[in-house]
């Protein structure tokens, strides 16, 4: 079985300094269909003007993933984590017991395109940590490269959840199969780019749940940046 979700069918906010979509009820939207997918809470496409961002917040019992796709994003975190996070790289963060950071635009003059993706943890009140990966452009051409996950060993990034995320960075005219288990479920997210997927056109901001399904095959239109959840 799969569903497909349109870009314009995610919730969308405009804050003046932030534009804001959501693929899952975040804030003010709320959609009872769409609460979540398994562990996967939230994925939100973020657009923050130059010089603005999120001021110091807290967070507690959740995995945060950051994902820039334009322009620069600092961060700062009560665990003493900080840097730059700029395309071609990934951030992990886990809240844990409690976290508080901040997340402000680099610059003063562009601004950043970010996803941040919030996975809900399966264990409580650990640790806060946070963790950073340069990805590798030349293995993402390729296909699926997992870059997160719960089972020690299977990624760079450790999540506290029996999930994996995966990306790829394919060319236009690529072809790519990737093999999925039945009994779990899978979530594809287009960050950029077109593509087919099982016979489904998408573009950015659309996403391809699927379930009870033993593969995903897809054709890019163009190159494009995906992202591939695998959920219990």
């Amino acid at each position: 079985m799969q569903t497909l979700r349109t870009t314009a069918d995610r919730g969308h906010a405009e804050h003046g300094w932030l534009i804001s979509d959501h693929s899952f009820s975040f804030g003010d939207y709320y959609d009872p269909r769409y609460e979540d997918f398994g562990a996967l809470r939230v994925i939100n496409e973020d657009r923050v003007v130059a010089g603005a961002g999120f001021a110091p917040h807290a967070h507690q019992g959740m995995e945060i993933l950051t994902y820039v796709l334009d322009g620069e994003l600092r961060h700062r975190d009560s665990t003493g984590g900080m840097g730059t996070l700029r395309p071609g790289e990934l951030q992990l963060m886990s809240a844990g017991s409690g976290i508080t950071h901040s997340e402000m635009n680099g610059s003063a003059h562009t601004p950043v395109h970010f996803l941040q993706i919030w996975i809900t943890p399966n264990e409580r009140n650990t640790e806060p940590g946070y963790q950073q990966l340069q990805l590798d452009s030349g293995a993402l051409g390729d296909g699926f490269i997992p870059v997160a996950a719960g089972a020690p060993g299977c990624a760079p990034l450790h999540l506290r959840q029996d999930a994996r995320v995966l990306l790829a960075w394919p060319a236009a005219g690529r072809a790519l199969t990737q093999p999925l288990d039945p009994a779990r479920r899978y979530y594809l997210h287009v960050a950029r780019g077109s593509i087919t997927a099982n016979g489904q056109a998408m573009g950015a901001g659309d996403a391809l749940m699927l379930q009870s399904e033993a593969a995903l095959g897809i054709e890019t239109r163009d190159a494009a940046e995906l992202l591939l959840f695998d959920l219990a």
